[in-house]
């Protein structure tokens, strides 16, 4: 089935380009989330004028996208989390601590975009991508570190 995505969709395309999907899932999933439209005469012109304006405001996002990378590139973010033996932590250092991390520095980053590849479950330094726009990624170190606890 041709379907005109309405919005960027990981692994099928981005916005304003013609696919062809399954059915079902153009159906379940892409038509009720608002993702994508039926390739249509009329859905073809209604997108073709709205993506003006939306590439427009693709290079404004793209632009502040590029100023909060550079405030992010190589800067270190220590985490503190209750460790046990052998240095692993209890849980996982989660995208939302490392978004209020940052947050405290004043750097304001969507949690949504923070990549953990793997999830953060030892002490020390780990690299997280964080993609701030579909063209601009950067990339931070997480030091984790362990709660000191005083013992009576």
């Amino acid at each position: 089935m041709k379907v005109i995505l309405a919005d960027d969709v990981r692994g099928v395309g981005h916005r304003g380009d013609t696919v062809t999907v399954k059915p079902g899932y153009a159906r379940n999933f892409l038509f009720p989330q608002g993702l994508a439209y039926e390739a249509t005469e009329a859905n073809v012109r209604k997108l073709a004028e709205q993506k003006k304006k939306y590439d427009e405001k693709m290079l404004h996002e793209k632009a502040g996208a590029e100023n909060v990378a550079k405030q992010i590139e190589g800067t270190t973010v220590v985490i503190l989390k209750k460790a046990g033996e052998g240095d692993v932590l209890y849980g996982s250092v989660t995208p939302t601590e490392i978004a209020d991390a940052l947050a405290a520095r004043g750097i304001q980053v969507d949690r949504r975009r923070i990549e953990v590849a793997e999830p953060i479950k030892r002490l020390g330094e780990h690299r997280v991508h964080v993609r701030l726009h579909r063209d601009v990624a950067t990339e931070l170190i997480v030091d984790v570190q362990p709660v000191a606890t005083v013992t009576a």
